[in-house]
């Protein structure tokens, strides 16, 4: 995991990055979205007679009940609500380096690792492998890059409902009800009457507000995590920022969304990908097409006219290894 977030520090180090007219120009010219006095309009074809969409931002609040527990060595994992998509885990003690892991044992899928905060209260960690058998551990540091089990167990998962663990916050798209993005949503999404076009709205904000800070990638030190706020305030950061923002609104308007890294090209990167009733699952497209889009990069998009068309192009070169 610590080469994972140094990896992403660099992702758009090849990609210029800004969210000014150069890049809306070039989000015009691949979706066709008309940038004019006007400013940004949405591509997507709305019923005119259907009423708006209630935009009323809805933020799910992830709970340690205490009903489900494990522990050891200052080590508390919570799953009273695995059904719905993610644990609690949290250490009370002297170690500053935790990691947890999750494993789907059924599907043989990747090990996710997450660094825990010591002393920090629970921390929210989706279950994104489905349903299924999972061994969840947390290690607490001996030295160097070694790590002793500090409590584990088998646990079993079965979702209420797929789309509960990208419809809800959690470590890397962290948020609340109080969150200045989430208070944002109604106002970017104001006038929309359909989850498509308010999808492509929030898209459209990110990629227009944000601009890619080089000097972040520069010095981003491993464990870094998104502050979904900070990068609304500053309008400035990584890939990471930028998919973890987008995620944010989105979730937080009731429209599931995945938070993905893996590769664009060769560089390591993180991107989204949207679900939207009107055009199904996740697929692996990159360009809006009507009213189907599915994968979406913002700091690609936001780049302009700077990003490398050989990596965007029609969503080959991205290889996703990790579902947050």
């Amino acid at each position: 995991m610590l080469a994972l977030l140094t990896a992403l520090s660099a992702c758009g180090s090849d990609d210029g990055g800004s969210g000014g007219a150069g890049a809306l120009d070039t989000i015009k010219a691949k979706i066709g979205a008309a940038v004019g006095g006007g400013g940004i309009h949405s591509t997507v074809k709305d019923d005119e007679n259907a009423p708006n969409r209630d935009n009323t931002p809805i933020v799910a609040v992830n709970e340690a009940a205490g009903t489900k527990t494990f522990d050891g060595n200052g080590a508390t994992v919570d799953y009273s609500n695995i059904n719905d998509g993610y644990i609690m885990a949290k250490y009370d003690g002297d170690n500053p380096k935790i990691k947890v892991q999750i494993t789907n044992t059924d599907k043989g899928d990747d090990t996710y690792t997450y660094d825990l905060d010591p002393n920090s209260g629970y921390q929210a960690l989706p279950l994104t492998q489905g349903s299924g058998s999972y061994k969840v551990a947390v290690y607490t540091n001996i030295q160097g890059d070694k790590y002793a089990v500090a409590a584990e167990k088998q646990v079993k998962m079965k979702l209420k409902d797929r789309f509960s663990p990208y419809l809800r916050p959690s470590q890397y798209v962290n948020y609340v009800d109080s969150s200045k993005c989430v208070a944002k949503t109604p106002e970017v999404t104001d006038g929309t009457k359909s989850d498509l076009a308010a999808a492509e709205q929030i898209f459209l904000f990110v990629v227009g507000h944000v601009s890619y800070d080089h000097e972040k990638a520069a010095t981003v030190q491993s464990g870094y995590l998104p502050d979904v706020d900070e990068t609304l305030d500053t309008g400035m950061g990584i890939c990471f920022d930028f998919a973890s923002l987008t995620a944010a609104m989105l979730r937080s308007q009731g429209i599931p969304c995945k938070l993905i890294v893996g590769y664009a090209g060769s560089a390591y990167h993180a991107w989204v990908a949207i679900y939207s009733r009107q055009s199904g699952e996740f697929a692996a497209i990159i360009e809006f097409k009507g009213d189907k889009y599915n994968m979406a990069d913002p700091t690609f998009a936001a780049a302009g006219d700077k990003a490398d068309p050989n990596v965007v192009g029609d969503g080959t070169n991205y290889q996703p290894i990790y579902y947050y």
